[in-house]
């Protein structure tokens, strides 16, 4: 399964903590054309949570991966693909660059590490409540973000580097610096998505754009919009 994420233009990230949409279902998700679909909020997300959905997207056919904020004592489901274990480079807490993957990998008897990957995440929006549940230091030039992203793939040997502005629009050049700066390692963008053109601005300067509030608060059509911003952009490059 490792990099499976390399095909991936575009990933939409279900909150199991929010509602969807009005009439809009989690199996309607996967036929906006979006590559995968990631499990995985900040706050308040259950393991019952992300199995309710995990058992309502049974049917579909791209990769459905589980973010994790809590510690999964499950591994086997029908819809799952795998994990994505966040690890916050920048984070001020320690719980969140190894602190709460300690206390998982020891209090849990069984784990497939085949099914299980890990991000390497750079918070940049400290307004985020990532950056606040973190501790995150998101006062970073491009030149820290880069050396964090390069860090990353070379010394941590991460596959997956994600710069996650969590709400608002990122600076496209730091994010190209970022992507530039990898040699063969992912870069993920999240962030402030929420139409074909931030979309397809964002998806020209990163590998993968991940969608995440435009589900719940605009619903499916706006998701199909981002993907098209996003093919368009791949398209172009």
């Amino acid at each position: 399964m490792t990099g499976v994420w390399e095909q991936w233009d575009h990933v939409k990230k279900i909150d199991p903590a929010k509602t969807l949409h009005n009439r809009d279902s989690y199996a309607g998700i996967a036929s906006t054309g979006t590559d995968a679909i990631i499990l995985g909020g900040t706050t308040n997300v259950t393991e019952s949570s992300v199995r309710s959905i995990l058992d309502a997207l049974v049917s579909v056919e791209i990769p459905v991966f589980v973010e994790p904020t809590y510690h999964p004592t499950k591994f086997h489901h029908d819809t799952l693909t795998g994990y994505l274990i966040p690890i916050v480079l920048n984070a001020g807490d320690r719980t969140w660059v190894t602190g709460a993957h300690h206390e998982w990998v020891r209090s849990t008897e069984t784990i497939d590490w085949e099914l299980t990957h890990t991000v390497a995440y750079i918070v940049l929006n400290s307004e985020s409540s990532v950056a606040t549940y973190t501790q995150a230091g998101c006062d970073l030039d491009v030149d820290d973000v880069v050396a964090y992203a390069e860090l990353a793939e070379q010394i941590l040997g991460q596959q997956i580097v994600y710069l996650e502005y969590s709400g608002t629009l990122g600076n496209s050049a730091i994010v190209a610096a970022a992507r530039d700066a990898l040699s063969s390692a992912q870069l993920f963008y999240g962030g402030g998505i929420h139409d074909y053109e931030s979309a397809c601005e964002m998806a020209s300067v990163a590998d993968t754009i991940v969608v995440d509030n435009v589900l719940h608060e605009a619903g499916i059509e706006a998701v199909e919009a981002t993907v098209r911003g996003a093919t368009d952009a791949h398209h172009e490059s």
